[in-house]
Parts: C-alpha cells; structure tokens; sequence
C-alpha cells in the first residue's frame, strides 16, 4: 500500500531541526546586527563591492559559525555515511529535509545563495567517497566532513557553455605527471577552494563522451590564476574564470579514473539536482503561504485582495504545480535511493526544471500580489527570485534537461548507468 505521509522518524527529525534553529541559529542571526544580511540592507551587506564583488568576510564567518553549530549538534552531515560522521542520509530524506528549510524563508538556518544550510549539501564529499582512491579519501575525507578545504568544480568552457563535451581543456601525459592548459568558467567557490576538479581532455576528439578526465589540480600550482571573478544578477559573486598555463599535476591526481570524467560529472549533477529541486520547491512554497497570507489581510477597496479571482486563480495554478511537483520529487528520490542514481536521470532533470522555473514563477507572483511592497527589498521575492533564476541555466539549462528527458522519452537514450558508474 503506497504512504504519502512522512515518516514518524522524520517528522520527528524536522521538529529536532526546527528547535534547533529556535535555540541556537536564531539567536545567533538577531545578535551583533547580523539581521543586515537578510533584510532589505542584504546584498549590500553580503558583498564586498571593493574587492572584486567577493562574498564579505564578515558575511562567510556567519555563515561559518552556523556550519560549526550545525555539525557540533549532529545535523551538518546528515547525508554523509556513518563511518564519516553523517546519518547515512536517503535521497528522499534529503529532498523532504531541504524543501522544508527552505519553505521557512530566507535565514541564517538555510540561505540557498552559496548553498548554504545547517544540513549540508556536501558534494565534494559524495564524489570522494564513490571516485576517489585509498589514498585520495585518507587525504581528504576528514577535511571534506569538517569544512576545512574542499574542491570546486571547474567543468564549463566560456566558448561552450552547456556542451560539457567539447573541451578546449586539455591535458597531455609525460610519464606520471600530465600538463594541463586551457581555461574554465564560472567556477563556484574558487576564492576559498584549495583544489580544483579540472575537467580535460587526454584522448578523443571535441564531442566525443570518452576521452575526458577529472583532475584535482591545487589553486596553487604555478601557472593557475584566477583571471576575474564574474559579476551576476545576484551579488555577491563567488564565481570566477581561471586559466591553465603548462600546469603540473601527478598522475595520482586523477579522480574517478582516466577518461571517466563524464561519469563523475553526470552523478554530481544527479544528485545535486534532486535536493535543488527540493529546496526550490519550499522557496516556491514560502513564496505563495505568504501571498496567501498578504491577499487574506490586505483590502483595498474594502475588500479582502483574497476575496478577488484576479489574485485566486494564479494562486490555485502555482499551488496545483506544487502539490504536483512535491509527489514526483518525493517518487524519484526514493526511486534513486531504490534503484541507483542513474535509473531516473529523466525524471530528475523533469524535477529540476520544473522546480527552478516554478520557483521564479511562484516569486514573480508574490511580488504582484504584494504590489508595491512586494517590488521592494523590504520582502524576500526579489532576492528569491534573482537567485533562483540562476539554477535555470547553471548545472545544465532547462532546454539541456528537456533534451535529456527528449532522448528517454524517444529511445535515443537508455537506462543503464555509465559503464564502471556505480549505481
């Protein structure tokens, strides 16, 4: 018999985060005038506008702060394994977990701008523990778990954008070291990461799958720079473009094995996609209990706005997409928990882009039922907005992922996971 209901075990989970937050998180975002992060002062608050548009040290030590009283309490790593600290942490629990942060607003406790969250989204560590060798998980495992150093991802090319396999990037062996030349574009995180994971090619030709290989390439290794770091719609930045002049790694460098890049690429963005899905349907979900709440106390004209089907039925719409959406993010969570990541890529990428653009929809709404107000940076829906734009285009465009789901729904793609993926 199918159960849409939470289990009692998370719901019980949720109410521990949800005190929490209340006991510790909130304190600490109302203390010190830290509220000029999130209210109307928030973009001129985060970002440090003399130095390249950076994220503001005092900004990233809050949200440090809250990281390390999240991990002290048992909930930072909450989908890392056991043996690493972590609560061995579903795909569906993640998703029910990050859809019901988000539907609470903007907050110390979840702030989706850089990805933040008291229960962390910690890819670099999942992509450790399926790819990286002995050596490489008795390295950087401990490091990974406790925030200490992480790798960003260096995988787009400003020449081409969405076609993850046409690499100007490339890489060429001279015994054990290879030498790596090219550039890489918006490059999250790359301000504070120690390592890059450097997407080259070492065989093949450009679109070919095979051929390209992920390197961990240290942010210090002559011949790395940081050319710019990359404005955006919404500040700060932590995205920049870097380049590669004869850069040396060692061959121990490589992650998931020679020529296998894709494969690790495609298994980050699965898993990373869901749980986005997830929490841009609670951001979506904020976005209309609030103009639910607004059109019930607002009225003008002596009338309550939630009296007139001119704001009802947008509303109803939205909401209809949620409701719809919540039940597919929540099947093919568990699917992938049940059958692999790679079993319902189509239904992840269906998830993802629905949820992102619903997102902005559901924003773009709040501000019209709001008016005025809702205009201002006195409410959130600008900010919600301005972020979740993005994830329309980043990890893989909405025509990308209708295009995936075109090659599953057309036979032109199959369901197998990538040969030597583990599912």
């Amino acid at each position: 018999m199918m159960n849409f209901d939470i289990p009692d075990y998370l719901a019980d989970y949720l109410a521990e985060l949800d005190a929490f937050i209340e006991a510790e998180i909130l304190p600490l975002q109302m203390q010190d005038d830290n509220m000029r992060f999130f209210d109307h002062r928030r973009e001129y608050a985060r970002t440090d506008w003399d130095n390249d548009g950076l994220p503001h040290p005092e900004w990233e030590a809050l949200l440090a702060e809250a990281r390390r009283r999240a991990d002290a309490a048992g909930h930072f790593r909450f989908s890392s394994p056991e043996e690493y600290g972590g609560r061995n942490g579903s795909n569906l629990e993640m998703a029910i977990i990050r859809e019901h942060l988000a539907v609470k607003g903007l907050g110390l406790h979840n702030d989706l701008q850089n990805e933040h969250s008291i229960v962390g989204n910690n890819v670099s560590l999942l992509l450790m523990i399926h790819y990286g060798t002995d050596r490489q998980k008795a390295d950087w495992i401990d490091d990974l778990s406790e925030g200490r150093r992480y790798f960003t991802a260096g995988i787009t090319e400003s020449a081409h954008g969405s076609d993850a396999t046409h690499m100007e990037t490339v890489a060429v062996r001279d015994g054990d070291t290879w030498t790596i030349n090219g550039e890489k574009s918006w490059n999250t995180g790359i301000h504070h990461a120690s390592h890059i994971m450097t997407i080259a090619r070492t065989s093949g030709s450009a679109g070919d799958a095979g051929g390209l290989t992920a390197f961990l390439v240290p942010t210090d290794s002559p011949g790395f720079r940081i050319e710019e770091m990359l404005w955006t719609f919404n500040m700060p930045t932590d995205h920049g473009r870097v380049s590669f002049t004869d850069v040396k790694v060692p061959h121990d460098s490589i992650l998931g094995g020679e020529g296998r890049a894709l494969q690790v690429v495609q298994h980050f963005f699965n898993e990373n996609r869901i749980r986005q899905a997830a929490s841009s349907l609670g951001a979506a979900q904020y976005c209309l209990d609030e103009s639910v709440a607004y059109a019930r106390e607002r009225a003008p004209f002596g009338k309550p706005l939630a009296t007139q089907q001119g704001i009802q039925f947008p509303l109803v719409e939205l909401q209809t997409q949620a409701e719809m959406l919540r039940a597919l993010v929540h099947k093919t969570a568990w699917q992938m928990d049940t059958y692999g990541a790679f079993s319902v890529s189509d239904k992840v990428s269906m998830c993802n882009y629905t949820a992102n653009r619903l997102c902005c929809d559901a924003a773009d709404q709040a501000m019209q039922v709001h008016g005025g107000l809702g205009y201002s940076r006195y409410k959130p829906f600008e900010h919600i907005y301005r972020h979740h734009r993005r994830y329309r285009i980043t990890e893989g465009t909405e025509e990308i992922q209708k295009r995936r789901v075109a090659g599953y729904l057309f036979g032109f793609m199959d369901r197998k996971a990538p040969k030597g993926v583990s599912t």
